[in-house]
């Protein structure tokens, strides 16, 4: 069976593109490259990952899947293309070739337009993804969840997953209107979660394991155990963790769970959602 990082990034560092990798983030504005990875991946026991889109242009999308014909281990990519193009459906017909290109993310965090998800141009681009069977990743933070029931609703039949969690505030312990928000998103059944990208929402320098427990519980809760999966986020995790603590607070939480509950994290659930 294999293991699967279903969520890490690749890029050669341009200070210019890559502006949000600031000062802060100094430990990952360098080059960060499939031989990077590997040995990571190996020494801990994973078999492949899903490289996902760390840039909004199509040139990324020829990147990953350049370094993806080099690298048997990247199992998939989640690449870009603009939703909100006139000639959209002729792009994805485009990447259908891919078999690794699995679907699309468009960074909505970043969007001065906090509902931008509900355009009709972009709900036009998602309604496109289900004729190819790509999948969406959505990638928000907590105020951009009350959008997203509604977004989901609309294309009950597209495959879509929460990047992150979807960024709750752990540093200060913010949960009550995120576990409101998300809990209602998880209604959805054609909705997943991605066990990702907390540490860097908690104190990076200070965070411990019992910070991410009430989080944990409420994605348990409202997605049940075969629509969550691991992602480490590497190599931005790097800014408040080694990815040997990332994984080992996944590890850790699902301890008690069965030996099938645990695979389903590690594996087929990532294995069944991005069809690798």
């Amino acid at each position: 069976m294999l293991k699967i990082d279903a969520h890490q990034h690749f890029w050669k560092f341009d200070p210019v593109r890559d502006s949000w990798i600031n000062d802060d983030m100094k430990v990952i504005q360098r080059d960060f490259l499939p031989e990077h990875l590997q040995p990571v991946l190996e020494r801990n026991g994973f078999d492949g990952c899903v490289a996902v889109q760390a840039d909004q242009s199509e040139e990324q999308n020829t990147f990953l899947l350049d370094l993806a014909k080099e690298n048997q281990f990247i199992k998939g990519i989640v690449g870009w293309v603009d939703l909100q193009a006139d000639n959209i459906a002729e792009r994805l017909d485009y990447y259908s070739q891919f078999n690794l290109i699995k679907g699309f993310r468009h960074v909505l965090q970043g969007e001065p337009q906090r509902d931008m998800m509900l355009r009709p141009a972009f709900m036009h681009g998602i309604g496109c993804l289900k004729r190819y069977d790509f999948v969406y990743d959505i990638l928000i933070f907590p105020d951009q969840l009350k959008y997203t029931a509604a977004f989901v609703a609309a294309f009950p039949e597209q495959a879509f997953i929460i990047d992150h969690i979807a960024k709750p505030g752990i540093k200060n312990h913010d949960i009550d209107a995120w576990k409101k928000d998300i809990t209602a998103v998880a209604q959805y059944q054609n909705v997943y979660c991605k066990l990702s990208g907390m540490v860097t929402e908690a104190s990076w320098q200070h965070w411990k394991k019992d910070d991410f427990k009430p989080y944990l519980d409420v994605i348990v809760e409202a997605f049940g155990i075969d629509r969550i999966l691991f992602g480490s986020d590497w190599p931005v995790c790097l800014v408040a963790g080694t990815y040997e603590e990332v994984v080992g607070l996944i590890e850790d939480y699902f301890a008690a769970f069965t030996k099938d509950e645990q695979d389903k994290i590690f594996s087929t659930n990532a294995i069944r959602f991005y069809k690798l």
